[in-house]
C-alpha cells in the first residue's frame, strides 16, 4: 500500500488538533515536529486499517447496486414463445 500522503495545510491542521487533545485529555504537551511525527505514525501504522475498512464498506455499496441492477434487468426479461 502506498504511503499515506496528506496536503501540508491538512496535516498541519491534524497535527494541531492531535496537540490540543493530548494537552486537553492527559496533559501532555506535544508539540510542532514532535506532534507531526506522531501524526505520521498514526497514519502509518493506524490509517491502514481505516483504509481497508473503507474500502470494505465501499465494495459492499457496490456489490448491493450490482446486485440491485441484475435484478432490475432479470425483471426486464419477457418470456419467449416456440
Amino acid at each position: 500500500m502506498p504511503t499515506i500522503e496528506l496536503p501540508k495545510p491538512i496535516r498541519e491542521a491534524l497535527a494541531e488538533a492531535l496537540s490540543r487533545h493530548l494537552k486537553d485529555e492527559f496533559d501532555l504537551e506535544v508539540k510542532g515536529f514532535d506532534a507531526v511525527f506522531l501524526l505520521d505514525w498514526i497514519a502509518e501504522h493506524v490509517g491502514p486499517h481505516f483504509y481497508n475498512q473503507g474500502l470494505a464498506d465501499a465494495q459492499a455499496v457496490v456489490r448491493k447496486r450490482a446486485d440491485d441492477i441484475a435484478e432490475a434487468v432479470a425483471h426486464l426479461e419477457k418470456p419467449a414463445r416456440f
